[in-house]
């Protein structure tokens, strides 16, 4: 209490100890002595960011994962890294600068970090509009998997950069605020990317694990307990990632990527049906409910700070961001790749730049400065007219720029022109195209080691890598080496893993194992 004038916003969260007692107060809102902030019908309207965060967000991404196209995106993969890693850095500190030089012309007093928090904010992109007109009209798969796969990633990059922020904002407050701390900076540095990579690997491990429970088990068998485990396993994911103060954004998409290539091969029909219709079910209703409640936020939130020229400003902000970001990085990697990015199709993944429910749910986190009750004004509206426009605009946009629609479906199985191995429930074949390098290397991992090793598909182990002899065997079921895969495999050929619009359910007598 005595050091709360070192503290520029009040905390989140305010923790005493009262006769060996620990009682912790979460922040509502500002109370004074004339009125409430919030009346009885607002308080019970008013968005929590913690139930966001662990509740509403963990199935919306995780079946991002699941259902992602996974050779569209793992061809595709160096692009969408460098969209969602470099472009995001690029647009975050682009619209920091811009909206820095505004702020000097506003009576609200701003510290750049301030902007800087603010342009990780609105650098999270969410085209959930376009994703879905994208599906509906099957646009070109290669702009299909640029614009999702960048906008997955790049939600998480954003999570974690804000966090990144904050912990250098806690860091130089014991120097100037006025100074650039050398030492604070490259720690911060250091923090993103060992939580962003430990994330990664949390998802990726418990994905693993999930796969291999279900290979050398007869879980199967039980498919109520096999769907309630898959959950709860998936769902882990985030939560030890919390825990563990990493990411659980980013480890719960991994792990839906993991569970959707691995673990879903070795489920029970009953099973891939139940767990793709739980999430996309779940997906549809938490999706809606969170752009619903972003229009009842602008009605039920007392302390909206409108200012104009920040407004105004801020979506110039972010338009000259997302083109620094999509042309110039889109023209390196063309420089190494064989299937170039096309300029018609950089100019959709600018205007596909949407704002959304990450971004919005970013700026509830704390709204008790002035500047904060700015930016979740700003983003708010930011979320609200390129949802409507943008979303609205992008079927005419693709006419008009001549982008190939109507394209086949990226999941049609092409038995006659896959192996055995590759023509899985989520194999995609579509027209030729180049692999990057690293597509390549995790393709020559996969087929060897992963796939053999965690489920139930052929080659097994002992094919692949015969040289590990007795450790192969063990490593082996029996199921997998008599090819029981392949033949429940063929059954349900018409089941996908990421297009559910083709779940084609024929005799589930027949179909199961």
């Amino acid at each position: 209490v005595n050091e709360s004038s070192s503290f520029e916003s009040p905390p989140d969260v305010v923790r005493l100890n009262i006769s060996e007692q620990m009682l912790a107060y979460g922040l509502l809102g500002i109370d004074n002595s004339d009125s409430h902030r919030y009346n009885d019908i607002q308080e019970k309207a008013t968005f929590d960011s913690e139930i966001f965060f662990y509740i509403i967000l963990p199935p919306i991404i995780f079946h991002a994962g699941y259902s992602m196209r996974k050779k569209q995106f793992f061809d595709n993969l160096g692009s969408i890294l460098t969209f969602a890693l470099l472009g995001t850095l690029i647009s975050t500190v682009i619209i920091a600068c811009i909206m820095w030089l505004v702020v000097q012309f506003i009576t609200l007093k701003i510290r750049f970090l301030d902007t800087l928090y603010f342009g990780a904010i609105v650098s999270a992109t969410d085209p959930v509009t376009t994703l879905a007109i994208f599906s509906d009209i099957h646009v070109d798969p290669m702009i299909n998997s640029l614009v999702l796969g960048e906008s997955l990633l790049n939600d998480a990059v954003a999570i974690v950069l804000c966090g990144a922020i904050e912990d250098y904002s806690a860091l130089y407050l014991k120097g100037n605020p006025d100074t650039f701390e050398v030492e604070a900076f490259f720690r911060t540095i250091g923090n993103f990317f060992f939580i962003f990579l430990g994330s990664i690997g949390l998802g990726a491990l418990i994905g693993v694990l999930t796969s291999l429970l279900t290979k050398f088990t007869r879980i199967r068998d039980f498919h109520l307990l096999e769907t309630s485990l898959f959950f709860l396993m998936s769902y882990s994911s985030y939560l030890l990632a919390e825990i563990c103060e990493m990411s659980g954004i980013v480890s719960v998409l991994f792990c839906g990527i993991f569970q959707a290539h691995y673990t879903f091969h070795n489920l029970s029909l009953e099973s891939k049906l139940r767990t793709q219709q739980l999430f996309e079910v779940l997906h549809f209703l938490l999706e809606n409910f969170i752009f619903s409640y972003i229009g009842v936020s602008m009605f039920t939130f007392s302390h909206h700070r409108f200012q104009f020229a920040f407004i105004l400003a801020a979506f110039f902000a972010i338009a000259v961001a997302r083109a620094a970001n999509i042309y110039p990085l889109s023209f390196l990697l063309n420089l190494g790749r064989k299937n170039k990015i096309p300029t018609n199709f950089q100019h959709m993944l600018w205007f596909s730049g949407l704002r959304g429910a990450m971004a919005f749910a970013l700026a509830m986190q704390n709204t008790m400065s002035e500047a904060r009750q700015m930016f979740l004004t700003t983003t708010s509206l930011i979320s609200i007219f390129t949802v409507i426009f943008c979303g609205g605009m992008t079927s005419p946009l693709l006419g008009v720029l001549k982008i190939p629609t109507g394209v086949p479906d990226a999941f049609v199985e092409d038995i006659e022109s896959c192996n055995e191995d590759d023509c899985t429930p989520s194999s995609t074949v579509a027209t030729p195209r180049a692999k990057s390098a690293l597509a390549r290397g995790w393709k020559r991992l996969d087929s060897v080691l992963l796939k053999p090793l965690l489920t139930n598909s052929q080659p097994t182990l002992q094919d692949t890598l015969p040289w590990l002899g007795p450790i192969a065997r063990v490593l082996t079921p029996s199921d997998q080496m008599m090819g029981v895969h392949i033949s429940r495999q063929s059954q349900e050929g018409n089941l996908v893993t990421n297009n559910f619009s083709s779940i084609v359910r024929e005799d589930s007598l027949s179909c199961g194992d």
